[in-house]
């Protein structure tokens, strides 16, 4: 059964993780748009000034501060979404922390209490949703990452994690569309967003956490999935450098390893000190009403690449589809020429391949190689965009 899904001014949205960040920026923009919202976080004060700066400007939102790691949240904040507007129509599990520092070095409590958050948290509330809109249709709407697909060193368990939530998403999408129920299931898979993300997670680096480039603005993120509360889609990837990373995990993984090795690993550090140990949203509430993080360079207002996705146009779309496919095309056909035996990967000027601890001359390479992405901009390229904005 295909679902029927509401405008925004007619529906009741739940968005968990929602006192910072992506989660913020998108109730707020929801908001906007008229819907009425059920939010929830660990952050009381942040939750309860939030719904206070909504209903001023004349919106409707309730809150409930609660660790969604708990195996009873899920319920609970379908209860209070019952009691307050009398059910909801879609569910943004959105709720989220990370860890950056080699994985040898996290204690494993670290992780198993990210992927109570990250994944646990999600499934609660999936099939939260699903029990109560199973009956009465809407969506059902998982925040996961270009890390669904893509592993992002020093960042293994939440890379992990987000993989986690791919295959759950996939396999919760495929039972309930083979039952016929009238739930739309999307992914949505944000590149490097710039949130208060990296200053949040629990750092065992020697330097300061900081997001790798390119970094999108959140509200690219928020516009795809309000899109996907309206419209049934599988998955949204958020940013064409996010594309441009899983095609290169497709096409060229051995080649992405190695750019992970030695470039990525320097740029997702800060040229500073990391703050205390102890200062981190995985052991405590952070979100404080912050949209932006600690990004330095310049920060993707938009993207091309999911502006087209998301368009209604099918015009646009196949368009986007082919120029993609030929932009990939030819970008393994420069890393991949004819020899005697088949096929040999350029290698830059003067590296020798004999030495394969002469690593800054392969990152070089791989820099270059991966400079360009699905929005057709170099990652340190400035550049601007009209904002589209549609939604219904």
């Amino acid at each position: 059964m295909t679902p029927k899904l509401k405008k925004l001014k007619n529906q009741v949205i739940v968005i968990t993780g929602a006192s910072s960040g992506i989660g913020l920026v998108t109730a707020r923009m929801a908001a906007k748009k008229g819907a009425k919202l059920v939010l929830a976080a660990r952050s009381e004060e942040a939750l309860r000034r939030l719904v206070a700066e909504i209903q001023q400007e004349g919106g409707e939102a309730t809150y409930l501060a609660i660790d969604v790691s708990e195996p009873t949240a899920a319920r609970a904040i379908a209860e209070k979404a019952l009691a307050t507007f009398g059910g909801f129509d879609t569910w943004i599990n959105n709720a989220g922390v990370s860890i950056y520092g080699k994985v040898e070095e996290v204690p494993m409590e670290d992780m198993r209490q990210l992927f109570e958050v990250n994944f646990w948290g999600l499934v609660h509330g999936s099939l939260e949703a699903a029990k109560h809109l199973k009956q009465k249709g809407g969506a059902i709407i998982n925040v996961g990452s270009i890390l669904s697909d893509v592993t992002a060193i020093l960042q293994t368990i939440y890379s992990a994690s987000k993989h986690a939530v791919k295959g759950f998403t996939d396999g919760l999408r495929m039972e309930l569309e083979m039952d016929g129920a009238p739930v739309a299931v999307t992914l949505i898979q944000p590149a490097a967003i710039d949130t208060p993300y990296p200053v949040h997670a629990k750092n065992y680096m020697e330097r300061e956490a900081k997001h790798a480039p390119p970094a999108y603005a959140p509200e690219t993120v928020a516009r795809a999935i309000l899109y996907a509360c309206t419209h049934s889609e599988r998955s949204i990837v958020v940013g064409g450098g996010g594309r441009a990373f899983i095609s290169m995990e497709q096409w060229t993984p051995r080649l992405l390893d190695k750019f992970m090795e030695t470039a990525f690993v320097k740029q997702e550090k800060a040229d500073y000190a990391p703050r205390p140990l102890h200062q981190n949203a995985l052991d405590k509430p952070m979100g404080n009403l912050e949209e932006r993080g600690n990004y330095p360079g310049h920060t993707r207002e938009t993207s091309f690449y999911t502006q087209a996705v998301t368009s209604k146009s099918p015009v646009l779309k196949t368009a986007l589809a082919v120029g993609a496919g030929l932009a990939l095309a030819t970008w393994i056909s420069k890393q991949r020429q004819p020899s005697g035996n088949g096929y040999r990967t350029v290698y830059p000027e003067g590296y020798d391949r004999t030495r394969t601890a002469n690593r800054s001359q392969l990152g070089s390479a791989a820099t270059a190689s991966s400079s360009h992405d699905f929005d057709g901009n170099s990652h340190d390229h400035r550049y601007s965009e009209v904002r589209r904005d549609d939604l219904p």
